[in-house]
């Protein structure tokens, strides 16, 4: 009678080598090295930013190569935030002009929180009706609907400017964040993706229980996409934040006036003619602190939600 012979086992002593321990141990260097020149090319901006704010404005361009502050001060932000004499203005060659840094901050956070979370809102309803609802013509109309992002944003401009001057809005925060305040073309596309992934079971459950579409939105469909919802209003509060050309037509009055206007008027007051670079510098640096506080909060559920796209 024929035996089979056991197969041949390994030593029970023997250890297997982690994953990845027979990779040359050069590339691995090198390849850390790369990550590192990267990491480092991205935040030198910012180091230079800071190295700036904190120079001396009229000894600074001694040492132009510098990676040290040049004279280190505060005089910078001391004169963004109205907290410099005049003459000490002066005598670091710094604007003596005057800057209510707190009031336009105010005023930017008020302008881009309005328009965060109506266009947020408004085109998430957008997108449930395009990506949820059965109606005649919707490929069509949504396809005619994207073409919106095609349009530069200079051809409706002045059509925008003379709508809000003719309802007596200018000068006022609504008349700054009415244009953006009801739509997107792009926030409509983005949530409509997600709307597209939410288990129709629940919305067929929902409706034979005769709930309607209101209540489907925001107790169903809504929470589901909530994370991407958060996400796309961080990034339009940020967009916005940044914007520069249309709160200049609208705020001309110091209540309505931005942050980044503000920092544009302050560039203008050096008396020497050459603009106070370390000052812009601490402006800017202290405008980017709400910014680098939202995406430090929310930076890994930005990163997540925007990979999650590709995933069903």
């Amino acid at each position: 009678m024929a035996t089979m012979t056991p197969a041949p086992t390994r030593r029970a002593g023997r250890k297997q080598r982690p994953v990845g321990h027979h990779r040359n141990p050069i590339a691995r260097v090198l390849g850390w090295t790369a990550i590192g020149l990267v990491v480092a090319g991205t935040l030198f901006p910012f180091y230079w930013m800071l190295r700036t704010a904190l120079s001396n404005n009229r000894s600074m361009f001694s040492e132009p190569l510098s990676l040290l502050p040049v004279d280190t001060t505060l005089g910078p932000i001391q004169r963004v935030l109205g907290l410099q004499s005049t003459a000490d203005a002066l005598a670091e060659g710094g604007s003596v002009g005057d800057i209510n840094f707190a009031q336009y901050l105010i005023n930017s956070v008020i302008v881009c929180t309005l328009i965060t979370v109506f266009q947020v809102l408004l085109s998430a309803m957008a997108a449930y009706a395009f990506a949820i609802l059965e109606w005649r013509g919707r490929e069509v109309v949504f396809g005619i609907f994207l073409v919106a992002l095609l349009v530069p944003g200079m051809f409706t401009l002045l059509p925008n400017f003379l709508l809000v001057r003719d309802l007596g809005l200018l000068n006022s925060y609504l008349g700054i964040a009415l244009p953006a305040m009801f739509f997107s073309p792009f926030v409509v596309f983005f949530l409509r993706q997600f709307f597209l992934g939410v288990n129709r079971s629940f919305i067929e459950a929902a409706v034979i229980d005769g709930a309607g579409q209101w209540r489907i939105f925001s107790r169903i469909a809504l929470p589901i996409v909530m994370p991407q919802i958060i996400t796309i209003g961080i990034l339009q509060f940020i967009f916005y934040w940044n914007d520069y050309l249309w709160p200049l037509l609208i705020g001309q009055t110091e209540e309505s006036t931005l942050l980044t206007v503000g920092l544009g008027i302050f560039r203008s007051q050096t008396p020497q003619g050459s603009p106070d670079w370390a000052g812009l510098m601490a402006g800017s640096l202290i405008a980017a602190i709400p910014i680098f506080i939202l995406v430090l909060i929310f930076g890994r559920r930005i990163v997540g939600s925007i990979q999650s796209s590709g995933v069903k």
